[in-house]
């Protein structure tokens, strides 16, 4: 079986295609797929240039995106789903009530993931032993300032902002990765 990963931002035209080259690159070796969406996109439209130059750099084809209006299948197919802020995981679970242990804020999940305790369960995948684990520990840590959980919009500045953006989600990624290493 083969899980999903969501990244969900506002237009699905920055953030979250990023963060969809960034993990597909990074979690390449796993049977994963990662896909992204935004709350308020409109349907079919590309990349944003500077997004799309961060994401040639994963080596995939950035001209071939096109954006997603979030939907809830999108929500109840996934076996996580990381968001850019917490008003996007807000209208994640208000979308997928049954989504609500598996939506975090990217920023969250990597703090979370960071603290966790791998567990070793038979019959689970890496991935889903890894979200299991980040919800027990988001069960123990204190809630962080609002500003350890959002990732900031690079919308409207310049490729250094989206190439900042992108190492944000890069640095957010990798203790998720670490801790989907330990799990399953």
């Amino acid at each position: 079986m083969v899980d999903r990963v969501l990244f969900v931002c506002h237009a699905n035209m920055c953030r979250s295609p990023m963060a969809e080259y960034v993990a597909r690159r990074l979690l390449a070796d796993l049977p994963v797929t990662v896909t992204s969406a935004g709350t308020d996109a409109v349907d079919g439209a590309p990349m944003h240039p500077y997004a799309a130059e961060v994401a040639a750099r994963s080596g995939a084809d950035p001209a071939v995106f096109r954006t997603r209006r979030l939907r809830p299948e999108h929500l109840t197919g996934a076996a996580l789903v990381l968001t850019a802020t917490r008003r996007q995981r807000s209208v994640c679970t208000a979308l997928a009530p049954a989504a609500l242990h598996r939506t975090f804020t990217l920023r969250q999940f990597g703090r979370l993931a960071a603290a966790a305790e791998p567990s070793r369960r038979s019959g689970r995948s890496p991935l889903r032993a890894a979200v299991e684990a980040a919800a027990r520990a988001r069960g123990r840590l204190q809630p962080a300032a609002p500003s350890a959980d959002d990732l900031s919009d690079p919308i409207g500045g310049s490729p250094a902002d989206f190439r900042r953006c992108a190492e944000e989600i890069e640095r957010s990624i990798r203790p998720a990765l670490a801790l989907i290493g330990t799990a399953g």
